[in-house]
């Protein structure tokens, strides 16, 4: 993480592009908190880098005035791990929604946690697509009913009349996944509590290893759960161990509880780490001049 000793403002984070999110999206505030992280650690702007998907999410890169990669639906996590192996210096955030996470690129989440890749993945969890126009996501839960669930109730007369129809599936539950892929640092914040988003985002930026974060940031347009979580949001129970993963998982899983925090935190070797540790010490005294070969080739 390379800091910086100017005394940045906000507006000094803000790109020429402006964000096109409908009024009130939470992601407004996830941006602003995104925006207060990089000021109160003083990172350097020329050392951070800011890697999404596709979803309402994914334009998350070009609103701030730092590096961005704005990649395919569900891959953000294999894009920013290229990103951080290559460069180690930088301080990556990788931005995805509920769709994006959990459900393309539900694959990638075991792989980055188990890794232990140094990344700060922000999962911007509305219940719901938003960029396609309301279809439940992975994260919906099994009442929800939304306009874009419809069917016609006929197919000559009686098309003007519509049926709303409920989400039968399931609900993932975004911690307990985190938690059983064994992610270091598994938190979860809330749009609508800016000052406690952005103290745990500051925590999961210096946690050395893979921090993963679920922000609950409510879509207005298609499913507006802003009054829900504002009601009954609560913080962890101050007893909370964070050091503690089957603690954390007796939280996760507790019914009809809406905890925000930090539910675990483990220090142990980073992916960076690790791989730096191979390069300077070989298990093979012949692999380095079998790759300088390798990489000769390729300069004919």
């Amino acid at each position: 993480m390379i800091t910086t000793k100017v005394n940045l403002k906000t507006k000094d984070l803000k790109s020429e592009v402006k964000p096109i999110w409908c009024p009130g999206c939470g992601d407004y505030g996830v941006l602003n908190s995104v925006f207060r992280t990089i000021i109160d650690l003083k990172l350097d702007p020329s050392h951070v880098a800011v890697v999404s998907g596709i979803g309402c999410s994914g334009r998350f890169p070009a609103f701030v005035n730092a590096y961005g990669f704005h990649g395919v639906h569900g891959r953000a996590l294999p894009l920013a791990t290229g990103v951080k192996l290559a460069n180690p210096d930088l301080t990556v955030f990788v931005v995805g929604g509920d769709g994006d996470a959990f459900s393309i690129g539900a694959g990638h989440l075991p792989h980055a946690a188990r890794r232990n890749v140094d990344l700060t993945y922000v999962v911007m969890d509305n219940s719901i697509y938003g960029l396609t126009k309301g279809q439940p996501s992975p994260t919906s839960p099994v009442d929800v009913a939304v306009d874009s669930m419809q069917r016609h109730k006929g197919r000559r007369k009686g098309m003007a009349g519509m049926l709303r129809l409920a989400q039968a599936d399931k609900p993932v539950n975004p911690i307990a996944l985190a938690l059983g892929y064994d992610a270091s640092f598994v938190a979860r914040g809330f749009s609508g509590q800016p000052r406690v988003l952005n103290e745990i985002l500051k925590t999961a930026v210096l946690h050395s290893g893979f921090s993963f974060v679920q922000v609950i940031s409510p879509c207005t347009t298609f499913y507006n759960t802003y009054d829900l979580w504002r009601e009954t949001a609560e913080p962890l129970p101050e007893e909370h161990d964070a050091s503690d993963r089957a603690a954390a998982f007796q939280l996760a899983l507790e019914p009809g509880r809406r905890y925000t925090g930090i539910f675990y935190r483990h220090e142990r070797p980073s992916f960076e780490d690790q791989v730096a540790r191979l390069v300077a010490e070989p298990t093979d005294a012949a692999a380095p001049a079998a790759i300088s070969g390798l990489l000769e080739q390729f300069r004919r």
